[in-house]
């Protein structure tokens, strides 16, 4: 959720290809680097795949389900400054151990926090997002 946030694991894993499910694509050897644009995504699809073809790369990648909530706030404080989300976070991402992550920050643009989470189950994943956004809600809201 956000590119920036792609590229940051990109980097950190080492990783050549990133995206999100609104189809924004990052292809770091590729002269296309990133885009919204499906056809520059799609030009940068050849570029260092060392010739495997996508449906073998696909295999590689794990698929969690994956609850976004948009939770609207009237202040935006750094997020590690508020004890209660912090604790909701905490206690998500413990429970969930190495089957999922929790991803919470503001929009750039709106006056909204965004909650996700995935898991390894629909139902686990809801509970763990609606945990949260209930406290954001109730502490920033």
């Amino acid at each position: 959720m956000g590119d920036r946030y792609v590229l940051e694991d990109m980097l950190k894993l080492g990783s050549i290809i990133g995206g999100e499910d609104s189809g924004h694509m990052i292809f770091l050897r590729s002269p296309h680097h990133r885009g919204r644009d499906p056809d520059r995504p799609a030009a940068g699809c050849g570029h260092g795949l060392d010739g495997k073809p996508l449906s073998e790369l696909a295999k590689l990648m794990d698929i969690y389900p994956q609850k976004l909530i948009n939770v609207d706030v009237k202040s935006k404080p750094d997020i590690s400054t508020v004890p209660r989300i912090l604790e909701a976070i905490e206690r998500a991402e413990k429970q969930l151990g190495e089957q999922g992550r929790v991803l919470v920050r503001y929009s750039g643009t709106q006056n909204m926090c965004r909650v996700m989470v995935e898991g390894p189950s629909d139902g686990v994943t809801e509970k763990h997002c609606m945990e949260i956004a209930d406290v954001v809600r109730s502490v920033l809201g």
